[in-house]
């Protein structure tokens, strides 16, 4: 499937920043991320002059994609922002990224296999949530991070070796 250009406009339009302190900052705002299932990184600048930039928008979508389908999805740009608060914070790049977006198949499929931890209507199927980890800095450093920026949900999965973070209602959560 490919990305669906009104969705990924959409997002961008429509959703409020989550993080204040990027809210008030007009610096370009960047993202390094490496998907860890297809092996293709991205740096990207994906808030310029103002406004996002859909190129990059759309590169960080395709990066993010189920790896498992190839289907794409918007990212939240409330997401990419909170994302790039945290690797700023600890100047690791590029972010290591489990999982972005998930089409609802693939969630559907991960549900049934009985690994646990997978929403019914996870918000990784709305682009709204990533799974990831950052080289160099410990787990519960950056749960904690994660935590503090109070911009959503957060989940720590020291067994598997990530944080989720999402741009839904705030909330905390062990796997």
């Amino acid at each position: 499937m490919s990305l669906n250009r009104r969705a990924l406009i959409g997002a961008a339009l429509t959703l409020p920043l989550a993080t204040p302190a990027l809210a008030s900052n007009p610096a370009p705002r960047s993202l390094s991320i490496l998907n860890l299932h297809t092996g293709e990184r991205l740096a990207a600048t994906y808030w310029e002059a103002g406004a996002y930039v859909e190129d990059a928008l759309a590169g960080l979508a395709k990066v993010l994609r189920d790896h498992r389908t190839g289907e794409t999805h918007a990212m939240a740009p409330r997401l990419l922002d909170l994302v790039a608060n945290l690797q700023a914070e600890f100047s690791a790049k590029p972010v290591q990224v489990i999982s972005g977006y998930r089409s609802p198949r693939t969630n559907e499929a991960l549900r049934q296999s009985g690994g646990g931890g997978v929403a019914k209507r996870s918000l990784h199927m709305d682009g709204l949530a990533m799974d990831i980890r950052m080289p160099g800095v410990d787990l519960a450093r950056l749960r904690d991070a994660a935590w503090g920026l109070q911009s959503g949900g957060v989940g720590y999965y020291p067994g598997s070796d990530f944080v989720h973070v999402d741009v839904g209602r705030v909330r905390r959560w062990n796997g």
